[in-house]
């Protein structure tokens, strides 16, 4: 069979939809998929670009053996990171097995109940579904796992690259491996992702606690790039003359971005919703300026349901124009068809999320992918020096140089102590099984893979805390039941979630849901969401609703969040950049002058020849060139080891990039001290407090704060060789 086209062993109604298509031929990410799941019995990567094919590459064979020996329970388990992806993917499979009498079924929280009653009746075909999803089945309807997935086949994960090294990721292997368990069965695992540069790392997270070798199937992208960065200058506004250029440079910036998207499908994306939403509002002010049309869109998770689908559907199926400015939530997968341009305002915080931005765009046949970077910057001539560098243009030149010069991804971090996962798995397997033992529960939980680097003694720790604060409680025959401060969190929906989600008020117009707001202003207030800018008429505390009417007025910011962290390599390319001469050929004028004049102040300043640098007085600017995880732990070194030994009474840290000591040690023995506490190789325990139990996930504080110290020195902390 082996030496057959792949093509003529796909099922008849597969040929017969890509008969329809009009496709020439097979892509080669979905020959290397027939090969591997035809003809071994191993696990499955398939790493590709954005619109190669890769949902079909896993689909076509998988959904061939199911028609060929149709599955007695869920043949196909697809797991998505979106409910958005998740109901694209659903009308594309739709589609395609309209003819094949095999049933696909989506579940999440907007999916009825009549349709879930109806897959735990006659379980077969293929079952779409969040993580969150998953982990309500598990823990409310244990019973029913066994019929769902005994001959379950496949397991394919979408965008796997949002899951490794994050929580979810935990979550998403404690699952597989719990409905392995639960149901019997042993299925192959896919994985896809457009964004991934180490394969053997994605390859051994695919196939924890499995017996089979996992295979990569990586086409080369021959895919043209098309890029620009322009940069825009925001001189700081101290007397009149100075807010008015301050002013005018905002409304030419804002009049660039309208005039290289109006015309076009257009995505624009942001790194916050405030931006995205900012944005939205002033193009549509540049809009009515001009009396032209309104073509433009907001989408982030903050937005109603109804309002995200429009932007979708615009951006897909509509004629166009059409642009939406964007968080993450339109980073992943979700197909918008034909979109001619990708507009990055600032720069993305690492090289994974700019290959995912880029493949945006460009999706069809030969066409090229367009990302245009608009980079605003504050820039104020009397800043000190380190704040007068442009951080984030370097920042996009750097990602674009290490992904279209070197290839270079950001490796996958592993946590190694996952304390919060830990405690959520915990109680999600408590529930389920209603009762355990200590010894059963510590067998289910620490055999599961994201857990093999706990030990008996560190779960006795951690169960006896949870038995302390009434998480959990001891029977009178010695076994373990939920407690009453567990069952409150553990019976409500956010606990289905590993990741953090805060607090929302839902926000309406009348009785339209125009979506949430974690910060609630008075009444009287105005704020900006779904790109318009509302007056709150009422705060309804009791149901965290707010109600609102249209306004015009200013704008506030109305979520909490934070920035991405920066890979050392990326921090490294930066100070490359400045240390250059490189003219880059996509930078525009504004941005090439942007840059010789920081390289200019870099040389004349000594920026790059040394890290400690005299910021008058008793203070100096430590510019580490690091990344963020040992840029934090070069910043407890300084509070925590070095302190009270130098003398040092201020220790401001503008991360990653620099930070500002005063105290009374000079410069030599400041730098001394660093090095001799990185090249000693500090315990890690001795840069937290004494009191301090810092948490790096959801749920690290209701674990043991012992427990919670050593993870975050081992997660949560690194120390990195000293070369300056």
């Amino acid at each position: 069979m082996s030496g057959i086209h792949p093509f003529h062993r796909l099922a008849p109604f597969i040929q017969e939809y890509i008969y329809k298509k009009r496709w020439d031929t097979l892509k080669e990410a979905q020959v290397g998929a027939c090969r591997v799941l035809f003809d071994s019995p191993n696990h499955l990567l398939i790493a590709s670009g954005t619109a190669s094919g890769k949902t079909e590459a896993a689909f076509f064979p998988a959904l061939t053996e199911l028609y060929e020996r149709p599955s007695a329970s869920v043949g196909i388990l697809y797991i998505g990171p979106l409910k958005a992806l998740i109901n694209d993917q659903f009308e594309r499979l739709n589609d395609m097995l309209r003819e094949a009498g095999i049933p696909v079924c989506h579940w999440h929280g907007d999916v009825s109940q009549a349709e879930k009653a109806k897959l735990l009746k006659r379980p077969s075909g293929v079952l779409q579904i969040t993580p969150e999803s998953l982990e309500g089945l598990l823990m409310n309807k244990p019973n029913a796992i066994p019929a769902l997935f005994h001959d379950l086949r496949y397991v394919v994960i979408d965008e796997v690259h949002a899951f490794m090294g994050a929580d979810r990721g935990i979550q998403v292997l404690s699952q597989l491996a719990r409905v392995e368990r639960m149901a019997g069965c042993q299925p192959r695992r896919i994985g896809l992702s457009a964004t991934l540069g180490d394969y053997d790392a994605a390859c051994e997270w695919l196939g924890a606690g499995t017996p089979h070798a996992v295979e990569a199937v990586a086409p080369r992208s021959g895919r043209k790039l098309r890029l620009n960065v322009e940069h825009f200058s925001f001189p700081a506004a101290h007397d009149e003359e100075q807010t008015e250029h301050a002013a005018n440079a905002r409304k030419a910036y804002y009049d660039y971005i309208y005039d290289h998207t109006r015309l076009k499908k257009a995505l624009i994306f942001t790194n916050s919703r405030s931006d995205a939403e900012l944005t939205t509002l002033e193009l549509r002010r540049v809009a009515a300026r001009r009396q032209e049309r309104d073509v433009f869109h907001v989408h982030h998770g903050s937005i109603s349901a109804m309002l995200r689908e429009e932007a979708e559907a615009a951006l897909r199926v509509g004629r166009g124009p059409a642009v939406a400015a964007a968080t993450v939530t339109l980073e992943l997968g979700i197909d918008l068809g034909e979109l001619e341009r990708v507009v990055q305002l600032g720069a993305p915080y690492s090289c994974s999320s700019f290959v995912q931005r880029l493949g945006r765009s460009g999706r069809r046949g030969d066409a090229v992918s367009e990302m245009l970077f608009t980079i605003p910057e504050e820039e104020d001539e009397e800043a000190q020096l380190p704040a007068r560098m442009p951080w984030t243009l370097l920042r996009a030149i750097a990602v674009i140089e290490l992904y279209v010069r070197d290839k270079w991804i950001e490796p996958l971090a592993l946590r190694k102590k996952p304390i919060g996962l830990l405690y959520h798995q915990t109680m999600s397997i408590l529930k389920g099984m209603g009762e355990a033992t200590p010894a059963e529960l510590a067998r289910e939980v620490l055999t599961l893979p994201p857990f093999r680097n706990f030990d008996a003694e560190e779960y006795k720790l951690f169960l006896r805390y949870l038995l302390q604060t009434d998480h959990v409680q001891r029977t009178e025959e010695g076994t373990l039941l939920i407690g009453l401060t567990g069952e409150k969190l553990v019976n409500h929906f956010r606990f289905y979630a590993v990741f953090k989600d805060d607090e929302e008020h839902a926000v309406y117009n009348g009785s339209e849901e125009l979506g949430s707001i974690t910060t609630v202003p008075p009444p009287g207030y105005c704020f900006s969401l779904a790109g318009k800018l509302w007056k709150v008429v009422e705060v309804d505390a009791k149901h965290r609703a707010v109600y609102v009417k249209p306004a015009r007025g200013k704008v506030d910011t109305l979520w909490l969040g934070a920035g991405g962290d920066v890979h050392t390599s990326v921090m490294a390319k930066m100070r490359d950049i400045l240390a250059d001469h490189e003219i880059y050929p996509y930078l525009a004028p504004g941005a090439v002058k942007r840059l010789e004049r920081a390289r200019r102040l870099a040389r004349e300043s000594g920026l790059l020849r040394q890290c400690v640098i005299p910021a008058g007085g008793d203070s100096y600017f430590i510019l580490p060139w690091v990344g963020t995880k040992p840029f934090r732990t070069l910043e407890r070194i300084l509070k925590h080891r070095l302190a009270e030994r130098l003398a040092l009474r201020s220790i401001v840290p503008m991360e990653p990039y620099y930070m500002v000591v005063s105290g009374h040690a000079d410069a030599p023995a400041l730098l001394d001290q660093l090095r001799a506490e990185l090249n000693n190789g500090t315990d890690l325990m001795n840069l937290l407090g004494p009191e301090e139990a810092p948490y790096l996930g959801k749920y690290d504080e209701f674990v043991a704060p012992e427990l919670v110290r050593k993870a975050f020195a081992v997660d949560g902390l690194e120390l990195f060789p000293v070369e300056w």
